[in-house]
């Protein structure tokens, strides 16, 4: 029997990998290659994944390498390069403490800098490709490593060619270009905007800013608690789905609210359509699963959850969202229960 995946993700769920490694050393990685055989899945964090009640057949590389570098490039631009095991909310700290402006609105967000570019991790109208410059990443299907700029990574909203091709790419180390400031980027989110007590548009100091965001995330249920009844949880289950021009004004008609996002798509509020089909926050889904006490658009896992039940829960919730409204939800969190097939 491998070691449990319970234990290393944030729902807590899970059976055993065939072979779980750990990637610590960042000049290492041609041995984990090599002790990895064919095509890993690669886990970060584990706060996007739901892992099998039965296991994984394969094999697993968590990714821990940690460390932070930077190099200036100009009189107002750095470029700072982060190990992909390194926690996201440790380079936002790290930027801020700096005074390097590009990333203070991606504070409290979960996860490991390397997960952040396959789903363009993005908050309050920032997302980590608006600075990225390069990747470095060993790619499976040559077995080799490369280096990707960021016009070749494909990014859309909550989207890049990593999400697009799983399991061809690992991303090693992440470079980004940020900018000397005192000042943060102009809030556009009115909840912040309020949070901040400043107008739309303004540019509050750095580290105000980015204190701001933790605490309004926190009020919103929008950060992994250290404890209490949500505790195991993977944040967001569904992401905000897109919608036609009819869907559109038949939600606007409803008050429900629609935005575009910066690809230009037109999306509905995933968390107002579960609302509207009556969802609630504390709803018992399936034994043990249970919409945060927060917000709907959260799954917790309690006593008694299993993988199972989640996934049970997760169908249900988009089935009812589409005899409502038509509109289909996709599922946010990585389903880890088999391995990916050699392309």
């Amino acid at each position: 029997m491998g070691e449990l995946l319970s234990t290393h993700t944030t729902f807590r769920l899970g059976g055993p990998a065939d072979q779980l490694l750990t990637h610590h050393d960042p000049d290492g990685w041609t041995d984990t290659v090599q002790a990895a055989g064919e095509r890993p899945f690669i886990l970060g964090g584990g706060s996007n994944t739901l892992a099998d009640d039965a296991g994984y057949r394969g094999t697993v590389i968590r990714m821990a390498t940690r460390g932070i570098t930077t190099h200036p490039v100009g009189a107002d631009t750095v470029d700072v390069t982060a190990q992909a095991g390194e926690p996201l909310c440790d380079l936002v700290r790290h930027a801020v403490a700096e005074g390097l402006s590009g990333v203070e609105y991606l504070g409290g967000m979960p996860g490991t800098v390397g997960a952040a570019p396959v789903q363009n991790a993005g908050a309050y109208g920032q997302q980590i490709s608006d600075c990225l410059t390069t990747i470095t990443a060993y790619d499976w299907t040559h077995r080799r490593l490369t280096r990707l700029d960021a016009t070749q990574c494909g990014f859309r909203y909550r989207s890049s060619l990593f999400k697009r091709q799983p399991g061809r790419w690992t991303i090693l180390a992440v470079t980004l270009r940020l900018t000397r400031s005192r000042s943060a980027a102009p809030v556009t989110y009115s909840h912040l905007a309020c949070a901040l007590d400043i107008p739309l548009g303004a540019r509050p100091p750095l580290a105000e800013a980015a204190a701001g965001v933790i605490a309004d995330r926190r009020a919103r249920g929008l950060t992994l608690p250290t404890a209490g009844p949500d505790v195991r949880q993977a944040g967001s289950v569904f992401m905000n789905p897109p919608v036609t021009a009819a869907q559109a004004a038949a939600l606007r008609a409803a008050g429900g609210p629609v935005h575009q996002d910066p690809d230009g798509v037109t999306r509905a509020s995933a968390g107002w359509l579960l609302e509207n089909c009556g969802y609630t926050p504390g709803l018992q889904m399936e034994p043990g699963v249970v919409c945060s006490s927060r917000r709907v658009l959260t799954l917790t896992a309690r006593d008694g959850a299993t993988a199972s039940g989640v996934m049970a829960a997760l169908r249900r919730m988009a089935r009812d969202v589409a005899r409502t409204t038509g509109v289909e939800l996709h599922q946010e969190p990585v389903s880890l229960h088999e391995p990916i097939l050699k392309r």
